[in-house]
């Protein structure tokens, strides 16, 4: 593994552009699937297929193209990804059948994964150690701008009266696949030349997946994202779902879809002062566990401001949790595997993605279509058990000193200053 070089930052905002430009044809497509399937015949067990199948594809190839980053170039993944999320989000849009559907939402998830993967990557790679929770913060303020802008354009341009919500979800989906293209002039000169590697190190050797999986603060990473990312994706696909039951009509759902990011981008810009004031082990455990609460009252018939305003606090509170749970396991990895680690956590997300609605459509085919919220509050829950444990707050760079000097102890003076972000 080659050292962390320091480029300027003007690296950083062209990626959080394509980012916020990908992620936001990904959040437009996301419920236009969903209405096209309700208007191809879909019952909530569809759904939640259809939206699992959405992470199968990346399921499997997430390890593989972290090892790949590991030891090659990064930014190649980007511009596949685009154009996997494009092809996606297009050919979804003329499927006639809800197989075909399922079928080009997994393409899209691909495309999505590759992007995700190349992206952190570089963002691991270019950033000092004391800047990687601000520059994932700011790195995942382009997602949370395609989800604030995507939903509200897909409720914009979707309609249901008078039986159109089939042609409209198709148009949706046309126009999510044209945005996504649009990344691609962002893409340019992002990823810079690395650094020679240091003395003593090997970069072909190739760390066993379950060495990864059992360094300490790897496994509180992966699941606490798990679980975060569940709930983001359950809001998305689902919400639609909720709104036809209770009269929201799409528009309404595109602005409260779009309410959350809104609020989650506000939790990455104070994220900073946050750290400083609480660390990351009590924010990680406060946020998750209030996010379970509220995931859980989505389930009520409550009305529409009371349910903007849980949207509005629990968009706040999933804020967190994907970029430190990046920070954690950038920072608790072997340093020749973290480009592995990271494909493993998101390997992590696309399994939840998987199961997660796969279980949501069945319990919402037996108990009804707000059920999967508190089966999602429960998962948040448990998730900060494990934040409160503290193993991500205690995750070290392992080359962070490559010739330690032993009269300074090992958790001395830079325990300190752990969970601080100077920057």
């Amino acid at each position: 593994m080659t050292a962390p070089i320091r480029p300027g930052r003007s690296w950083l905002l062209r990626l959080v552009i394509a980012f916020a430009f990908a992620q936001g044809a990904v959040s437009m497509a996301r419920p236009a699937v969903s209405y096209r399937a309700l208007a191809l015949g879909a019952d909530e067990r569809a759904i939640g297929v259809i939206t699992g199948v959405y992470a199968l594809l990346p399921l499997f190839a997430a390890v593989p193209l972290g090892r790949r980053t590991d030891h090659g170039r990064c930014a190649p993944l980007l511009p596949v990804g685009v154009v996997l999320i494009a092809g996606g989000c297009a050919l979804s849009g003329r499927a006639g059948s809800l197989t075909a559907m399922a079928a080009w939402s997994g393409v899209m998830g691909l495309g999505h994964l590759s992007f995700v993967i190349g992206a952190q990557s570089i963002v691991a790679r270019q950033s000092a150690p004391a800047e990687q929770d601000r520059n994932f913060g700011h790195f995942t303020i382009g997602a949370s701008l395609g989800q604030l802008i995507g939903p509200i354009a897909a409720g914009y341009l979707i309609s249901e009266r008078d039986g159109a919500m089939g042609r409209t979800s198709a148009l949706a989906l046309t126009v999510a696949a044209a945005v996504a293209a649009v990344s691609l002039a962002s893409l340019r000169r992002i990823e810079h030349r690395r650094a020679p590697a240091r003395r003593g190190e090997a970069p072909g050797a190739k760390v066993p997946v379950g060495s990864i999986l059992r360094t300490r603060g790897v496994p509180a990473g992966i699941f606490i994202s798990l679980a975060v990312l569940s709930a983001t994706d359950i809001l998305t696909a689902y919400l639609p779902v909720v709104g036809e039951h209770r009269g929201i009509a799409p528009a309404t759902v595109g602005l409260l879809l779009s309410l959350r990011a809104a609020a989650t981008i506000a939790c990455r810009l104070v994220m900073t002062p946050m750290l400083r004031l609480m660390g990351r082990a009590a924010l990680l455990a406060s946020t998750c566990l209030l996010a379970g609460a509220l995931c859980a009252g989505i389930a009520l018939p409550v009305p529409l401001w009371a349910l903007a305003a849980m949207l509005a606090v629990l968009g706040f509170c999933l804020g967190a949790g994907q970029p430190l749970s990046m920070t954690t396991v950038v920072q608790a990895a072997p340093a020749a595997a973290r480009s592995t680690a990271l494909a493993l956590r998101l390997t992590g997300n696309r399994l939840g993605q998987v199961a997660t609605p796969a279980a949501a459509g069945l319990v919402a085919g037996v108990a009804g279509t707000a059920a999967p919220f508190v089966m999602l509050g429960a998962l948040l829950v448990a998730a900060a058990g494990l934040g409160a444990r503290g193993d991500g707050g205690r995750a070290r760079r392992r080359d962070r000193a490559p010739d330690p000097d032993p009269a300074v102890p090992e958790d001395g003076p830079r325990r300190a200053g752990l969970n601080r972000n100077p920057a």
